[in-house]
């Protein structure tokens, strides 16, 4: 029966991808990562006997992957920093297995491969270069997705990112960058004074990244009160999910 079901899943994500391609479509990235968010997020509330949510996640995520990969090109560039195999698995839990996925040497090849039709580029934290500065001058560019995005799984060790819009899900994760010096301590006090909550989660190069609570535009006032001279919002994630 789950096997016959999700024949029946593919076989719908067959006939989307047709009318897709009959509307002329076809070169529109499909992705909606607010929305799956929120799928998800409905999925875990409802009442389950044994499954857990791991089990639920990677099918979900699997049967999601599945769907974009018919609806047009979908592949991912990775570039893992210093834990290159972690990336790898972050990714997979993430996207699942049906998109093409290839390891890169460099953060600006995999954003250069974001930057194409069904493009994601997933950049690890760990590294020496501060690869989430560029994306204040690619502004089509955002950061979508944290991973992990299972709170069990571990701790935030790689951003996604797309040429898609971000919006809100209820419960998200701002990045905002800043060459302000200082402390990381110094600069969350100044934020904080100005109802912002953020934690500093990367720094190299002159630049810091922070996660800010919440989901804030570019244009923020409050932001633009913030310290550093470059600063900017790069996108926006659903948190985490921790259940």
């Amino acid at each position: 029966q789950l096997l016959a079901l999700v024949d029946e899943r593919a076989g719908l994500a067959v006939e989307v991808a047709a009318a897709k391609a009959a509307a002329a479509d076809a070169d529109k990235f499909a992705l909606r990562p607010g929305r799956e968010a929120q799928l998800i997020r409905s999925l875990l509330e409802r009442p389950r006997n044994a499954a857990r949510p791991s089990l639920v996640v990677r099918i979900w995520r699997e049967l999601i992957g599945d769907s974009l990969s018919r609806q047009g090109p979908f592949h991912i560039s990775v570039f893992g920093g210093r834990d290159p195999g972690r990336a790898v698995e972050g990714a997979r839990l993430r996207f699942g297995a049906a998109a093409s996925l290839r390891q890169v040497a460099r953060p600006e090849d995999a954003i250069a491969g974001a930057k194409t039709l069904g493009g994601v580029a997933v950049l690890a934290l760990s590294s020496d270069t501060p690869w989430w500065g560029r994306l204040l001058a690619e502004p089509k560019l955002k950061v979508f997705a944290a991973l992990p995005c299972l709170s069990a799984w571990g701790p935030n060790t790689a951003l996604a990112v797309a040429a898609v819009e971000v919006e809100p899900t209820g419960a998200d994760l701002t990045y905002w960058v800043t060459d302000a010096g200082g402390t990381a301590q110094a600069i969350e006090g100044a934020l904080g004074r100005d109802g912002v909550a953020g934690d500093l989660i990367a720094e190299a190069g002159g630049l810091k990244l922070f996660a800010l609570m919440g989901f804030y535009q570019a244009g923020d006032e409050r932001l633009a009160r913030a310290p550093g001279r470059l600063t900017g919002v790069i996108g926006a994630a659903p948190a985490p999910i921790d259940v």
